[in-house]
């Protein structure tokens, strides 16, 4: 990995020794996909598994780190100012459903004495694709080797536009429905893959212009905020009333297309 710091390394290792087992996980998943009683309980099992790892290798690499897991909630650390951030399968339903398309993701957040923070590190991790995205604060977003950018697209209505529905159980179905209805019209297509990591990270390649969804949480956003900052984008609030990295709303994008589709979801 080309300019990769001791830190980096460390995220890096621990997202490829996660991945290693999960890959022979998701294998399974496609033998349980044909049996009446579904591959549910493997796949919870797996994620648990996964973000056991994770904690492991990084409280290891960094023991007084605190470490926020979508699985295990926070763990305070003796270090009050670092905390890891971690989602260890993103996009669990197409891992349950045999779909390639999930990763393994991971924030590190740093906090000052006046109690602002800000994503310093992140990696991201798809192990079907083997695509590597990572960033470290002011030196670029990388996917594996390469350095990536956000794309350059002015127009709305050549634009190719990510984002996420709610799935059962969660609120805000309605919204998102609206949110389609209003960005449908004016832009070249909508896609909704499943994986809020991988849609920040798309857009940091360029592959998508821009990426919004509601009610994420801050796993699901840590690493994907820095991507987009360090390949030239924007990210905010849709209201541009708050902090991006709760996930209560996100909005990414080129600086070009940035407010022209926040006023369309504000409309909405």
């Amino acid at each position: 990995m080309a300019l990769a710091s001791a830190l980096l390394q460390v995220m890096t290792d621990a997202v490829r020794k996660t991945a290693r087992p999960m890959m022979r996980d998701f294998g399974e998943v496609s033998q349980l996909q044909v049996s009446r009683k579904g591959p549910g309980d493997f796949v919870t099992a797996a994620d648990l598994r996964a973000e056991d790892t994770l904690f492991e290798l990084l409280m290891k690499a960094r023991p007084g780190y605190g470490f926020l897991g979508e699985e295990r909630g926070m763990v305070e650390g003796t270090d009050k100012s670092h905390t890891w951030i971690v989602d260890p399968i993103d996009g669990t339903t197409n891992f349950m459903h045999a779909m390639p398309h999930f990763a393994i993701t991971v924030g590190l957040e740093r906090r000052a004495p006046d109690g602002s923070s800000e994503i310093v590190a992140g990696v991201t991790y798809n192990p079907v694709m083997n695509e590597l995205f990572w960033a470290e604060k002011g030196k670029g977003c990388y996917l594996n080797d390469q350095r990536i950018r956000v794309a350059g697209r002015r127009d709305l209505s050549e634009s190719l536009i990510a984002t996420g529905l709610p799935f059962i159980g969660k609120s805000g179905h309605a919204q998102a429905i609206k949110d389609i209805h209003a960005v449908g019209q004016r832009v070249a297509g909508i896609r909704r893959l499943g994986s809020a990591a991988l849609d920040f990270a798309w857009v940091a390649a360029g592959r998508y212009d821009a990426y919004y969804e509601r009610n994420l949480k801050p796993w699901d956003v840590a690493a994907g905020i820095l991507f987009v900052t360090e390949a030239g984008g924007r990210v905010t609030t849709i209201d541009n009333d708050g902090d991006p990295k709760t996930g209560s709303t996100i909005l990414a994008s080129n600086t070009e297309l940035h407010p022209q589709l926040r006023k369309v979801l504000q409309g909405a």
